[in-house]
């Protein structure tokens, strides 16, 4: 995911925001929330990116801020509209909100985002909100598409192995 972020620019405050979101980023995977945030923050100040308003988001999701978290994604839309993983991450939340159905037009937009480096997580999300709505085949044909594209993906095996023993 860190990959994302790769500056051509000789922009030095780019590289700076570049950085500053790598050791935000750094931080995030070990827990370090708050200062993840804070450099996240940071980031942005210097030098706004669609990659850094999501992470931040993701951050505020792990505090428990789901409001805050899909705030900073709809941010990260309005600079790159192409960039799936806010919207992705917008139909995660509202799923986790209790509200599958306002989350599948926000996965439906991350399938079909021209940026995006893990199309199995909309259609494993876009599942859980179709499961939700007691959809099944709908929730079965997603989670056969997110094990399409990625074969190994665990949790699409697990829920995709659940509605099977479910449904029959």
């Amino acid at each position: 995911m860190v990959n994302m972020l790769a500056s051509s620019s000789s922009d030095p405050r780019e590289q700076l925001a570049i950085d500053l979101f790598r050791q935000a980023y750094r931080l995030q995977m070990d827990g370090d929330f708050d200062t993840a945030a804070d450099l996240y923050r940071k980031s942005i100040e210097v030098f706004p990116t669609a990659e850094a308003y999501t992470f931040l988001g993701w951050t505020y999701s792990f505090q428990g801020r789901i409001e805050e978290a899909i705030v900073q994604c709809k941010n990260a839309i309005l600079i790159d509209p192409t960039l799936g993983n806010p919207y992705n991450d917008i139909g995660a939340y509202l799923i986790g909100l209790g509200k599958p159905e306002e989350a599948i037009p926000w996965l439906e937009r991350a399938i079909a985002s021209k940026r995006y480096e893990s199309y199995h997580f909309p259609w494993f999300n876009l599942g859980r909100a179709h499961e939700a709505l007691e959809s099944y085949r709908e929730a079965l044909a997603c989670y056969r598409k997110a094990l399409e594209i990625k074969p190994g993906y665990s949790l699409a095996k697990a829920a995709l192995n659940r509605l099977r023993t479910g449904i029959q």
